[in-house]
């Protein structure tokens, strides 16, 4: 048998054992035989019509106004029980204590385990598995949750169409440190390798979260890992998160998909998954588009005292512009209706005045009495 018979029969007998093998002993990769490209051909739920992530079209998003802001209960109670950090080969997962959940959706939800997805080489343009309108961000958190009311834990939910709930953060990066992220990135040094466990303090799980929980991109889709089942409720924030650039290195940078046994050790990198078709999926979303950016309570606050004071400045210029109008036009009246001055004069030229009048009045009687008389006789 010739060398290219030989390494066909190799590549048959390769896909012949991993077709015998159960899915959850098959190991995948993100790229490679097995990579995600190939899952679909060893997870059937890979190849469904409403698979995650997916690529948020903001202009298509249709507004829900039955969407409220999700609450997370208990995640900032840690009760000083520490927290277990893993390297599974794809991701470092953080496991959850029970008593987190999540209310603001149709049913109450039960925290399991939180995990990351990042690039390579610092930011990128990949890293996280959702895109809103084509642009990723530098990584992604996933909190992960099961129904609790309907089934008994993350298996038996998993499998269902209701069954698992996860929140979505996109995480940028930016000149400031997130001690929040921290608590987990000091840590990734225990955990370098695939198969590593270690114990790290527990920490306020609610500080990873942007501050504003009411806005929000939601619709149905599925783990975005094999087996891909179809069974979450995704609700992906329209804040980011953001963290430092040196944070950002230390994720691509810290972690094997590797085992501390194996000779050659490969990075823990591009652990993100393509964005897959919407197959007439509605995306909704908890804010009006039209509307905008939604304000903060504090943003409101601030735009209604100037306002007021706005409006009392106006009121005040008003009254000033009316009260000058109002004197100029009573000073016009005024000065119109006063009779004209009579030209003064003082006491002597009234005298004199009065002396000359007197003296022609006696001139005019002595003229009369000089006169002669006509009569009819003295005519010629």
């Amino acid at each position: 048998m010739d060398t290219l018979g030989v390494f066909m029969l190799l590549i048959l007998l390769f896909f012949q054992w991993t077709a015998a093998l159960a899915p959850e002993e098959i190991t995948w990769t993100y790229t490679g035989l097995v990579g995600q490209s190939e899952w679909s051909e060893y997870f059937p739920d890979c190849g469904g019509t409403s698979q995650s992530p997916v690529d948020v079209i903001t202009t298509q998003a249709k507004y829900d106004p039955s969407l409220i802001p999700v609450t997370p209960l208990g995640y900032s109670q840690h009760r000083n029980q520490p927290f277990t950090m893993y390297n599974n080969g794809h991701t470092v997962v953080i496991e959850l204590p029970e008593w987190m959940g999540l209310e603001g959706l149709p049913w109450l939800f039960t925290a399991v385990q939180m995990h990351l997805h990042w690039g390579n080489d610092g930011p990128s343009p990949g890293g996280s598995e959702h895109t809103i309108n084509g642009l990723s961000a530098d990584a992604e958190l996933h909190v992960v949750h099961y129904n609790s009311e309907l089934y008994p834990n993350m298996s038996a939910a998993m499998t269902q169409k209701d069954g698992l709930a996860v929140l979505g953060i996109l995480i940028v990066t930016g000149e400031e440190t997130n001690p929040a992220f921290n608590n987990i990135l000091n840590y990734l040094s225990r955990i370098r390798h695939a198969d590593q466990k270690a114990f790290i303090p527990a920490f306020d799980v609610q500080s990873l979260l942007p501050e504003d929980l009411g806005r929000y991109y939601r619709y149905n889709g599925s783990l975005t890992t094999p087996p891909c089942h179809q069974s979450v409720i995704w609700t992906l924030f329209h804040e980011r998160v953001q963290i430092s650039v040196a944070q950002l290195l230390k994720l691509e940078k810290l972690l094997y998909s590797s085992k501390a046994e194996e000779p050659y050790r490969m990075l823990l990198q591009d652990n993100y998954r393509a964005t897959q078709p919407l197959n007439h999926r509605v995306i909704f979303t908890s804010f009006s588009a039209e509307s905008g950016k939604e304000l903060s309570s504090g943003e409101v606050t601030a735009i209604v005292i100037g306002v007021m004071c706005g409006c009392v400045g106006l009121a005040v210029i008003v009254r000033f512009i009316v009260k000058t109008i109002r004197s100029t036009s009573s000073w016009d009246v005024l000065h119109n209706n006063r009779p004209a001055p009579m030209p003064r004069t003082n006491d002597s030229e009234k005298e004199k005045e009065k002396k000359q009048d007197m003296a022609m009045n006696s001139t005019s009687e002595a003229e009369k009495k000089e006169e002669p008389s006509l009569s009819p006789q003295s005519v010629p």
